[in-house]
């Protein structure tokens, strides 16, 4: 990722649609290098879409993705690894593979980009292991895990190749307040140790008021609002307050009542 420029993806006029459902709606953003944005918005907005196209799963209808100041959104799969390599993604369910142990889970990327093997790469997972205090859950299978400390171990493979940017995808969802709070931690303490840029993505109020340095609205595939936390707390804009306090639109309360 290129170093003149301080923001670490920015989208522009970013459109996406899935047969007649329009998702994203022209959106706009920046992802500012050495941070930690949260995408905030309630289920079905866009956010999960978003980020599948910051890592190229997904290709813009209309729009463009840039990572630093490369574009990337109309690269092909093999241009892809290159910037692919400088970005972790942590999944919403973890994408364990219950086949294998949690050394060679994490190891993983490792050896398909032929970065690390053996010893090497041993040590690279002890590592990340230990920055996530699991070093004791190197051998087992990830059945024998709590969900938490499956997150954990994602979370471990998504930083072993050191990348520049992590992209969480609902990190807190089916977790409880107390293993949830351990993930927040854990967010916060990565970015300030590896320096790592972080964008999450989540509907959960307390993890993006715990993690954000800024916060972007997201609500029917447009951006309301992005600022600061304490500015997102303060708006008075109703779809952004109604979601603070947890509370149906009109209309969405119609639609149970017809």
């Amino acid at each position: 990722m290129s170093e003149t420029t301080t923001d670490a993806f920015r989208v522009q006029n970013l459109h996406k649609s899935f047969g007649e459902l329009h998702v994203l709606k022209g959106v706009d953003m920046q992802f500012p290098r050495g941070k930690t944005t949260v995408v905030l918005g309630p289920s079905g907005c866009g956010k999960s879409v978003l980020l599948r196209h910051l890592v190229g799963l997904e290709k813009p209808d209309q729009g463009s993705v840039w990572f630093g100041q490369q574009r990337i959104d109309q690269l092909t799969e093999s241009q892809l690894i290159d910037p692919r390599r400088q970005i972790g993604f942590l999944f919403q369910q973890g994408a364990l593979f219950d086949s294998l142990t949690v050394q060679d889970n994490i190891a993983f990327p490792l050896i398909e980009h032929g970065v690390a093997s053996g010893a090497k790469a041993r040590a690279m997972v002890e590592h990340v292991l230990h920055l996530v205090g699991l070093n004791d859950k190197i051998n087992v299978m990830p059945a024998s895990l709590s969900g938490g400390q499956r997150k954990r171990v994602a979370l471990a493979r998504a930083i072993v190749m050191q990348p520049a940017v992590v992209l969480y995808d609902e990190p807190t969802t089916g977790l409880d307040p107390i293993t949830s709070d351990v993930i927040n931690e854990l967010i916060m303490k990565l970015a300030r140790e590896l320096n790592i840029t972080s964008i999450v993505v989540t509907h959960d109020l307390a993890s993006a008021f715990q993690v954000a340095d800024r916060i972007i609205m997201l609500y029917d595939g447009r951006v309301e609002l992005a600022g600061t936390p304490a500015q997102v707390r303060q708006s008075e804009l109703p779809v952004v307050a109604r979601f603070l306090k947890g509370k149906a639109s009109p209309e969405e309360l119609a639609e149970i009542q017809s």
